[in-house]
């Protein structure tokens, strides 16, 4: 009896540390990164890790397909996983390229499918040109930031030390700068690109596989509880709606609503177009945490204040030159994050592209309805139906002023009213609008008519 207790007890030991027990408890969050970088993946980015700490996941698998995308956001996403306490693996499902390179050399380890390649991290603009190295020096010093981070080996022979990093930093600035050249590797007027094979080679890549599976039996997690992080219906209109493109699509929006309403009387619909606009580049940035209370309320205070400027005083000054200020700022913070409400570290790069954005879009849009108002609203074919192109003539009996009222110079009245300057005057039982010459009259006083100009009669007072 006491042999086959002893058996059973080893069996039992046996079984609680075999690696399917142990496996079967780890847990996986799986996240798909196969968009370009911007505002909406580093939102998505977001979601998934802290869906990760809420289920207590031992490991985060990010499936990567991606040309890359904005570097604000790819340095947001790198720190997060930098700064993440579950391990973080990469599968690079086919690309990482720029900003995607960027993010893959964050994570603890990297895994390719054999056909993949990562790189070609090089700073561009819009139309794909390289930007001024002022650019190319920040993405350098991250790319060399990140690979550093990963740490390296520190390696004693006698009196010599050497250190062998994990992941070269020189190799991470030649995917940015062209001008770098490593013996044996790349030669300089080239920007590097790994293939698999080549980023194993050298150190950028953990393993090679063509599936999930794959990449966590090389982790030793074949049977492990997978989840994956879906974006909701809601998480995917939110993430469109805050495309930069369509940003400023909005942006034009509402300084075009605004302006074609200033050019009729009332309210109408370009004001429904604004309002419209508004609230879909607003309410995407409060729900996902990026735009605040106050944020929005400068926007609107310096609408506002615009409006005022416009009807109230002549000319345009503090009033009209603040509101411009407010409205700018409000939509330009509303893109820089401020996450959790507390007061953020605010990026000047963050807020330069914001702001070039805003300025872009609003003088666009400026153009725009200058343009439409000069074609549109003039004598054409179709800005016909849009203006009042006729003319009244003289000769047809339009008139500005009744010439009847020029009768009435140098004949006496009396006041109706007091004219302070203006007011009103009786004469020959007519009572007709006047205007005192200079200083105030008071009622019942006898007045001489001296002018009319303007559909207006002049008055001084007589003694006589």
């Amino acid at each position: 009896m006491r042999k086959l207790a002893v058996l059973l007890t080893i069996i039992l030991v046996a079984v609680s540390h075999s690696p399917a027990a142990t496996d079967s408890t780890t847990r996986v969050l799986v996240f798909d990164m196969n968009e370009d970088v911007s505002p909406s993946l580093w939102v998505k980015t977001q979601k998934a890790f802290d869906l990760a700490y809420h289920d207590s996941a031992d490991l985060i698998l990010i499936r990567m397909n991606t040309y890359g995308g904005t570097v604000v956001d790819a340095d947001s996403i790198r720190t997060r996983i930098l700064n993440c306490t579950i391990p973080v693996v990469a599968f690079i499902d086919n690309n990482a390229a720029s900003a995607g390179a960027l993010i893959a050399i964050a994570c603890d380890k990297i895994y390719m499918r054999k056909s993949a390649s990562i790189g070609a991290a090089t700073v561009v603009n819009q139309s794909g040109e390289a930007m001024p190295d002022k650019y190319q020096s920040y993405m350098r010093g991250i790319m060399r930031a990140t690979a550093e981070a990963q740490g390296c080996d520190t390696l004693i022979n006698g009196r010599d030390t050497t250190y062998k990093w994990h992941r070269n930093p020189q190799i991470a600035e030649a995917m940015v700068d062209q001008d770098i050249s490593i013996n044996g590797l790349i030669d300089a007027g080239k920007v590097l690109t790994f293939t698999a094979t080549e980023a194993t080679k050298h150190g950028f890549c953990d393993g090679l596989a063509e599936s999930i599976g794959e990449v966590l039996e090389l982790e030793n997690h074949p049977n492990a509880v997978i989840t994956e992080y879906r974006p909701t219906r809601l998480d995917k209109t939110l993430g469109w709606l805050m495309n930069p493109a369509l940003q400023g699509l909005l942006i034009m929006a509402i300084i075009g609503g605004i302006y074609f309403e200033m050019q009729s009387p009332g309210i109408g619909f370009p004001s429904v177009i604004a309002v419209a606009a508004a609230i879909l580049y607003f309410a995407p940035l409060y729900i996902e945490g990026l735009a605040a209370h106050w944020e929005i309320a400068l926007f609107v205070l310096g609408i506002i204040l615009i409006i005022i400027e416009l009807f109230a005083f002549p000319g345009f000054g503090v009033c009209g030159i603040s509101g411009i200020v407010l409205a700018v700022t409000g939509l330009t913070m509303a893109m820089v994050g401020n996450l959790d409400g507390d007061v953020p570290t605010i990026s000047p790069d963050d807020v330069l592209k914001s702001l070039l954005l805003v300025i872009i879009s609003s003088s666009v849009s400026i153009g725009l309805c200058l343009w439409i108002s000069s074609k549109f609203y003039t004598a054409t074919l179709f800005g016909n139906r849009l203006s009042l192109t006729a003319t009244q003539q003289t000769d047809e009996g339009f008139v500005a002023v009744s010439p009847d009222l020029k009768q009435f110079i140098g004949q006496t009245a009396f006041a109706e009213t007091v004219l302070r300057p203006s007011g009103k005057i009786i004469i020959d039982k007519h009572v007709i609008d006047a205007k005192s010459v200079y200083g105030f009259i008071e009622k019942g006083t006898k007045v001489e008519i001296v002018g009319c100009e303007a559909g207006q009669l002049y008055v001084k007072p007589t003694s006589n």
